[in-house]
């Protein structure tokens, strides 16, 4: 019942955009799960985090843990300080209140957005599904507890995040009826070795994408997880 009240909120969401576009350039999507911009070694570093957004230059990019204003942030908002040296507008999304701040998903993306919405999830643990509407495609960002999908948008949707399951679980297997993964499925978690297949990047069924590049950038120390890319022609 918990997976149904997702879906249905999704579905809900869905249906309140009706401007139809095509997206017609290779679209270059990142998914990035940051643990409030600590490393492999435990130190908090926005420069090192930057640098590999900035190394890739995608057109948009998912951010799971990140801490605003948070005592063990030193009262930072990470997202700005993230967008400030990347040169991106930024989304923030909190999930719960932790720590004198708030804790969250984000989206970092090259344009301004038309309209940002944030949709609490139900479960145990808040959680929230981040959706950033741009002129040609929906973005949605979460760190997932429990599960996400979809219905139909009148415009590409992509979700993207930290879904915390592995290919050929039944959580996946349930994903794949909705969604075409576009990500490869290699390890992502934990940075240093890694061993598990975490992180996604998906498109909603109802269109069809040319995946011309998808990787998961060696990227062993600016977080716990390495980022994911794909570069795709969406229709």
């Amino acid at each position: 019942m918990m997976r149904r009240s997702i879906i249905v909120a999704l579905m809900l969401l869905m249906c309140t955009l009706t401007a139809c576009h095509r997206h017609q350039d290779a679209l270059l999507v990142m998914t990035y799960n940051v643990r409030h911009c600590a490393g492999m070694d435990l130190v908090v570093d926005y420069d090192r985090t930057a640098e590999v957004i900035q190394r890739e230059q995608p057109d948009v990019v998912a951010l799971q843990e990140l801490d605003s204003m948070t005592g063990r942030s030193g009262h930072c908002h990470q997202l700005g300080e993230l967008a400030r040296r990347t040169g991106y507008e930024s989304v923030f999304g909190p999930a719960i209140d932790y720590d004198g701040g708030q804790y969250g998903v984000g989206v970092l993306v090259k344009e301004t957005p038309l309209s940002t919405k944030c949709i609490p999830l139900p479960g145990e643990e808040p959680r929230v599904l981040l959706v950033v509407e741009l002129k040609d495609y929906v973005m949605a960002c979460t760190h997932l507890d429990l599960e996400e999908e979809a219905r139909r948008w009148q415009k590409p949707f992509v979700l993207a995040g930290d879904w915390n399951d592995t290919p050929g679980s039944v959580f996946l297997q349930e994903m794949e009826k909705y969604f075409t993964i576009l990500s490869v499925s290699e390890p992502s978690y934990p940075a240093d070795v890694p061993v598990d297949c975490l992180d996604y990047i998906a498109l909603f069924k109802d269109r069809e994408a040319e995946v011309m590049e998808s990787v998961v950038i060696e990227e062993p120390e600016a977080s716990d997880h390495r980022p994911v890319m794909v570069r795709a022609l969406i229709g």
